[in-house]
């Protein structure tokens, strides 16, 4: 059963409830108030989006430009489909057949499209902390796509609207991400955002795929607007980390991030710590499997979990468009007050 988020708010109510927020690097100082007011707004888009020709016009007259350094179908795409729904223009950079490929800096780049009238940019780069280059060299706004192992808030949020039809109020929910924390962006943004709102976030992987004092480094920062204290638990074992879920969050396994020695196999790992239909079944009734994507069916996720009656990942990915719309329209609204 899901449950419409902004229930009792008018369309209007949830557009000028967004934050006041220009750039989105990543979700470490949102307040809880902040983060449902993106969602509830994300909620109304999506009704919007059955109505195939509808259009907004919030970033009417503004050029939206994806500047990907790292492949990417259902990020770069949704995030094209969201700006021209929101009114903008849209151009696409793949750095790959780029001037980066002739040693063109990132600055350069950026440089380069902001001469050529961009206002906001989506970057998506394999460098930790790029995106917060990019916005102490443009004028214009900057959105995180993914950056390194650090964070993909945009995919974050999406996860917590997921959630959030499902199950309503996340306090005192428990939450399970399971799989390769150590290299894991999405994981990083999620444990903002999860724990901002209340849940209990509990991380499973091997050893060698944790992230050292990963837990300390959330629980000592604490909530911004309520001074609470996140919580944050690391599980290696599995059954124990499954008991009482409300939702079981798999990572793929990035193996092109991997250095040698970190596992023993794939096999080794699937048999330790891939999400089967047995396991699923120590969490709660109900319980939602979510999945960022791209899958590894048959690694860390068994196909019949992937497809199965608890998987919402194509819905994640639905949401995904009304989440970036969302974004991409708080960027839009600081951008006009910039400019009055």
């Amino acid at each position: 059963m899901t449950t419409t988020l902004h229930r009792g708010l008018a369309p209007a109510e949830t557009a000028d409830a967004l934050p006041r927020r220009r750039d989105l690097i990543d979700l470490d100082g949102w307040t809880p108030d902040e983060l449902q007011a993106l969602v509830n707004r994300a909620a109304y888009l999506r009704e919007a989006l059955a109505e195939p020709t509808r259009r907004f016009d919030a970033l009417r007259g503004l050029l939206v430009v994806t500047l990907f350094y790292e492949n990417s179908t259902r990020t770069r795409v949704s995030f094209e489909l969201a700006a021209r729904r929101m009114g903008a223009d849209v151009a696409s950079v793949a750095a790959a057949s780029s001037s980066v490929t002739k040693g063109e800096s990132l600055r350069d780049t950026v440089e380069t499209l902001q001469a050529l009238g961009a206002n906001i940019l989506v970057v998506r780069s394999s460098q930790s902390g790029a995106p917060d280059v990019i916005a102490r060299h443009i004028r214009g706004a900057v959105v995180n796509a993914g950056d390194g192992w650090r964070g993909h808030p945009t995919q974050a949020l999406l996860d917590l609207f997921t959630m959030q039809r499902h199950l309503g109020a996340l306090a005192g929910r428990r939450i399970v991400i399971l799989g390769d924390i150590l290299h894991s962006r999405v994981a990083r943004s999620n444990l903002w955002s999860l724990t901002a709102m209340g849940a209990e976030v509990v991380l499973c992987a091997p050893p060698t795929l944790m992230a050292p004092d990963i837990a300390a480094a959330y629980t000592t920062r604490p909530i911004p607007g309520t001074g609470e204290r996140r919580r944050v638990i690391v599980e290696p074992r599995i059954e124990a980390a499954l008991e009482g879920a409300d939702v079981v969050m798999a990572l793929r396994l990035q193996r092109e991030r991997q250095q040698a020695g970190l596992l023993p196999s794939l096999r080794e790992y699937t048999r330790r710590y891939g999400l089967t239909t047995e396991r699923l079944a120590l969490a709660n009734p109900g319980a939602l499997v979510l999945h960022p994507g791209p899958m590894n069916e048959g690694v860390e996720i068994d196909p019949a979990v992937a497809h199965g009656a608890a998987s919402h990942v194509e819905e994640q990915v639905s949401n995904g468009v009304a989440t970036r719309m969302a974004a991409l329209e708080m960027i839009g609204r600081a951008l006009a007050v910039e400019a009055r």
